[in-house]
């Protein structure tokens, strides 16, 4: 495994996050620890998660599995740089969240925080993530809230997630009128099909020194040979969620087809070649992975290793060109 320092802090984390989000819904306890053993045997030692990730009926569900697989010992939790989020209501459903019991106010900071650490079972968390905008809190507020967890110890790293460019400006230049670390990182979609990250989200965050952490880096299944497992009958996650449908449109499935046979003819897996592309951009920490079986995770982990050559890249570019930087990009 490859590590790499998370921004501008002095953290080494691996060059890929495991992300946790299935751990609960689609992947059961006993295959989620064995998934985290084999992780961390891997050298992955960033791990991701949310207090509202489990399922809509079970908020809070995967967090509980990362705690029962921390009190099996064998220094799991010292060796795992930890992260979660706070912005979600944990109401099941259709119920609506208790007032203050969702969002970045001072009061739900405190409360959510310390529910998190009892479902993880540590007294710390390495990286605390604001799960969204909250556009009715100031920031004053917030780093408030958070300064307090740092000097308690209960956190030691605030991060951001779902931001534009000038939220992450925003919440570090008052972070910086308050002398305070600010945030260290960003958790945004982006991959090869998405690539609107790199107009104002990635240069802010090399900019104020964030290190990136692109969510749905396979774009739901998309770019993992989708149109591969649709002939051969092996059911491609492309038929639901983010990307649900887009085969069915014609550009998008060229775009599709193109890239498979770009990987085809190099010899490489669809999926190895996103991942590892994503590893050649900037300010790019790592992408998160979420295996639902072991097999996803040993191909994730192959990607760290994977070189791509110009030509190989130049050829990426012309089937997904990005949208280039602002303002040229949308004023040129």
């Amino acid at each position: 495994m490859k590590y790499t320092q998370l921004g501008r802090t002095g953290l080494k984390v691996s060059r890929l996050v495991l992300g946790t989000m299935n751990f609960g819904p689609h992947t059961d306890e006993a295959d989620s620890h064995a998934i985290m053993d084999a992780a961390l045997d891997a050298g992955v030692n960033f791990f991701d998660t949310a207090n509202v990730y489990g399922g809509p009926e079970n908020r809070g569900r995967t967090e509980e599995i990362l705690g029962s697989w921390f009190a099996g010992g064998g220094e799991r939790r010292d060796k795992v740089v930890l992260a979660t989020k706070v912005y979600g209501g944990m109401a099941g459903g259709q119920e609506p969240s208790w007032p203050n019991h969702d969002r970045l106010s001072a009061v739900n900071i405190r409360r959510a925080v310390e529910a998190s650490l009892r479902r993880l079972r540590t007294d710390h968390i390495d990286l605390y993530q604001f799960h969204h905008v909250d556009r009715n809190t100031p920031w004053e507020e917030i780093w408030q809230a958070i300064d307090v967890l740092v000097q308690q110890g209960k956190i030691l790293y605030a991060g951001s997630s779902n931001f534009a460019g000038w939220h992450i400006a925003q919440a570090n230049e008052a972070a910086a009128r308050r002398s305070s670390l600010g945030l260290v990182s960003e958790q945004c979609l982006y991959n090869l099909v998405e690539r609107r990250a790199e107009m104002e989200v990635l240069p802010a965050a090399e900019g104020y020194g964030l290190g990136v952490i692109p969510w749905s880096p396979l774009h739901g299944g998309l770019l993992g040979g989708a149109i591969r497992k649709e002939r051969e009958g092996g059911g491609a996650r492309s038929g639901s969620g983010r990307s649900g449908g887009a085969l069915a449109d014609t550009s998008v499935r060229a775009q599709v087809q193109a890239f498979e046979d770009l990987a085809d003819k190099h010899g490489l897996a669809p999926g190895e070649v996103a991942l590892a592309w994503l590893l050649t951009r900037p300010a790019v920490t790592g992408p998160i992975v979420g295996p639902r079986v072991q097999e996803q995770l040993d191909s994730a982990v192959r990607a760290v290793d994977l070189e791509l050559g110009g030509e190989l890249l130049r050829e990426l570019d012309e089937i997904f060109p990005g949208p280039g930087p602002s303002p040229e990009a949308f004023a040129w």
